[in-house]
């Protein structure tokens, strides 16, 4: 799909005449179409959020959306009187989406073009056309992975943690002490591959090389034991967050090679590069080796190299950084920390693989 268009993050749907059958207000009685459930249902398994932007009652409308069992599927709901570009907008504010991740759907003609006008890059369609959105290539991701399919409910927990945390009247660290953190480190499987694979390529904040994995490098990693492809997720007492993180790791007798550290930059407030990064130097510190760590700056990625650095990781020579095997891509910086134990921090579980322990096949 590189060559196509780009993918739809969020469809933002009408109600009158739209997602249902009749007017609200009008008709006192809407029918839904069993084909508008089944596009709603679809899509939602494909990751792609869904949201309202509707002239309406809100109480009224909301309660019918609940009567037909689809409430649960809209995120940000903007249903009211004012002009339906301004809740396009303020959909894609609150999911901190670009335009051109969203679209609208509606069966009149003058909103469609309101929205248009001022947000050209939001692309609109009609509501004879909601039957075909799911065969469309915009609305056809790649991969469906499992943090696709319950992309919905992370976005929804998220908004219950952010407004736990505006009703939280303690510091910060209080706060993430609160939340019942887990973090878990494991070997990836099979099925788990696709989203290592698409955070070794999004993300760029947290990204310590901005390196691309394809999935055919990483399936070669975990065939070899000298490699290890972990998975990082991350959970609280409002929801799971998904698969937040990839570690890339060469283990040679005396120094272990971080080849890539990405994190989702949707958890940095929780610090879990920074977590991730302790547990590595207490792993090596237990196995006798020296880390090593790629890190390539990029301009973007300034809170990588300040957790690095704050992991103990720097420039200093030592006679380790020759040993890893593979020459470091151009402009990456091979840096270096002499490992101690290191205790985990008090507001997150972590549940982690021994690296020590014998590798057990997986596939």
């Amino acid at each position: 799909m590189a060559d196509g268009p780009a993918p739809v993050k969020c469809l933002v749907w009408d109600l009158d005449n739209t997602l249902w059958r009749g007017t609200l207000l009008e008709d006192g009685e809407v029918v839904l179409p069993d084909e508008v459930r089944a596009v709603i249902t679809a899509l939602d398994e494909r990751g792609i959020l869904q949201s309202v932007a509707s002239r309406n009652d809100h109480d009224l409308a909301w309660r019918q959306l609940e009567r037909l069992g689809l409430a649960e599927y809209f995120v940000l709901p903007a249903i009211g009187w004012g002009a339906k570009s301004e809740s396009v907008r303020a959909i894609a504010d609150g999911l901190g989406f670009a335009h051109t991740a969203i679209a609208f759907v509606d069966d009149q003609p003058a909103e469609r073009a309101e929205v248009a006008f001022h947000l050209p890059e939001v692309r609109c369609y009609t509501h004879d056309q909601v039957p075909t959105l799911p065969d469309l290539p915009e609305f056809t991701p790649a991969s469906v992975t499992a943090d696709s399919r319950r992309r919905r409910q992370m976005y929804q927990a998220n908004s219950r943690r952010a407004a736990a945390r505006e009703r939280f009247s303690g510091p910060d660290g209080e706060f993430l002490r609160s939340l019942e953190l887990v973090m878990r480190i494991g070997r990836a499987d099979e099925a788990e591959l696709a989203r290592v694979e698409e955070l070794t390529l999004r993300t760029s904040q947290m990204n310590a090389t901005g390196v691309h994995y394809p999935d055919a490098v990483l399936r070669d990693m975990c065939d070899d034991p000298a490699h290890e492809v972990l998975v990082v997720t991350l959970a609280d007492r409002f929801g799971p967050h998904g698969a937040v993180g990839v570690v890339l790791l060469a283990r040679h007798p005396d120094v272990w090679h971080l080849k890539l550290l990405a994190t989702s930059c949707r958890v940095v407030s929780f610090g879990a590069g920074a977590v991730i990064l302790n547990w590595l130097v207490d792993q090596a510190h237990r196995a006798g080796a020296h880390l090593a760590a790629d890190f390539r700056p990029t301009g973007r990625n300034r809170m990588m190299d300040v957790a690095y650095r704050f992991a103990g990781l720097d420039d200093e020579p030592c006679a380790c950084l020759a040993a890893p095997a593979e020459p470091a891509e151009p402009d990456v910086v091979r840096l270096h920390v002499e490992p101690g134990p290191r205790e985990a921090p008090d507001y997150v579980h972590l549940v982690a693989e021994d690296l020590s322990a014998p590798r057990v096949e997986q596939w």
